[in-house]
Parts: structure tokens; C-alpha cells; sequence
């Protein structure tokens, strides 16, 4: 098994890989751009929206956040599960 399997395998296995976390949740805040969530969580797992508001998840049903956007700045955020 090489180094670079053998890190990630252990990276999965331990919680705190995972950047959708209470720290990285403390960090978002109002006019925050998108960019600059995507740099601290990483790519959505999902989006939508229109007319210049947007909202974009990461994370699964028990354990996710959200962000909603207008003109690509938050407005509002929420978490859930978070440890």
C-alpha cells in the first residue's frame, strides 16, 4: 500500500478531515463572497437559485452547511449536526 493511499485511507477514517465542521462554520459570515466559502468548505455538494440569489449546501441530510447568497455576497447561513 503506498504513502499517499495510506493517508488518505487514515484521513477518512478519522472525523476531523471533514471541513464541514463547527471551526469552518464560525469562520462564514455576512458578505463573505462565494468565493471565499468555497475556499474554507470546498466544493458545494449542491446549488440552485435565480434572479441573483443562490443557496448552496455542503454536507449530507444529518450533518450539513447552508449558505444563501445575493449578488454572490451570504446573506444568511445555517448548520446542522455540526461537531
Amino acid at each position: 500500500m503506498s504513502l499517499r493511499f495510506s493517508a488518505v485511507l487514515v484521513c477518512l477514517l478519522i472525523a476531523g478531515c471533514s471541513k464541514i465542521n463547527q471551526e469552518n462554520y464560525a469562520k462564514i459570515g455576512p458578505g463573505m463572497s462565494k468565493a471565499e466559502v468555497e475556499a474554507l468548505l470546498g466544493e458545494p455538494t449542491e446549488c440552485s437559485g435565480a434572479m441573483g440569489v443562490s443557496s448552496c449546501t455542503w454536507g449530507d441530510q444529518k450533518t450539513f452547511i447552508s449558505v444563501q447568497y445575493a449578488a454572490g455576497k451570504v446573506l444568511m447561513f445555517s448548520g446542522q449536526g455540526l461537531k
